[in-house]
């Protein structure tokens, strides 16, 4: 889930994406292009400096982390909003593994 509650974050990591599903809306919100093999659990939801509210994960077998950005109804983040349900940063890691 996204820090919101709304949006339900699942990778379909055999398409190396993420799905955002709008759970107020009942539908597709973005399918997000990540890196190889979004790790399938949870991810972890922070406030970036410079992004504003993402969502983080891990890929299996490689030593990344990617950030999305997303969406939210919060006037404080309307500044994001050209971002949201992009990658916005990918952390390169010491070693393979997740969150």
């Amino acid at each position: 889930w996204d820090a919101s509650g709304r949006y339900f974050m699942v990778a379909a990591n055999a398409s190396n994406k993420v799905a955002a599903v709008d759970t107020k809306a009942g539908k597709l919100a973005a399918l997000v292009d990540t890196a190889k093999i979004p790790h399938p659990g949870r991810g972890a939801n922070f406030v970036h400096p410079e992004f504003g509210p993402v969502w983080s994960t891990g890929h299996l077998g490689d030593a990344v982390v990617s950030l999305i950005s997303t969406a939210s109804d919060d006037a404080e983040f309307a500044k994001y909003k050209a971002n949201n349900w992009k990658v916005v940063q990918e952390l390169k890691m010491p070693g393979a593994g997740n969150l």
